[in-house]
């Protein structure tokens, strides 16, 4: 069998649990660090890490013969573990079962990344609800009945 020629963009975007504001910005970068090795280490391309105190997207080049489903479940776990284990939130620290993905072309890598990398200043203007809800109507994603992040003081479905 031949070998697999691919070009899969990947953007992922997920929250601690209730959208809690616990990813500090004094290890947020230990935290960004520790899942470009988890992705790395599973023969993806990190293209582009980033993120606020209350979520945190990753653009990556996919590797296809691993799931999404599976990549973000190992992500999740082990840089769940990894907060736990070096102590770095003082408060208890899980990640909310769902998560954004969406697909992006060759032509919007610069594009994507710079968004990521400018998380900071980007939410200056705009929140993580905001800006999610604003994802999902540009992807085309019918909001509907689906169950969305648990906002932190809200209602589940919007």
């Amino acid at each position: 069998m031949g070998d697999v020629f691919s070009q899969l963009y990947i953007h992922l975007v997920f929250s601690p649990k209730h959208r809690e504001a616990l990813i500090l910005p004094d290890w947020e970068e230990e935290l960004y660090k520790y899942i470009t090795g988890v992705i790395q280490q599973r023969g993806h391309k990190l293209l582009a890490i980033g993120g606020m105190p209350d979520h945190v997207h990753i653009f990556i080049g996919q590797k296809p013969s691993e799931s999404i489903s599976d990549l973000v479940v190992e992500i999740k776990t082990s840089s769940n573990l990894f907060i736990k284990e070096k102590k770095l939130s003082r408060h208890k620290f899980d990640w909310q079962n769902g998560y954004g993905v969406f697909s992006h072309s060759r032509s919007q890598l610069n594009a994507v990344c710079k968004y990521i990398l400018n998380q900071k200043e980007h939410h200056k203007k705009k929140t993580f609800q905001e800006e999610f809800m604003k994802f999902c109507e540009d992807f085309g994603i019918e909001i509907g009945k689906k169950e969305f992040f648990t906002w932190f003081g809200q209602d589940v479905h919007k």
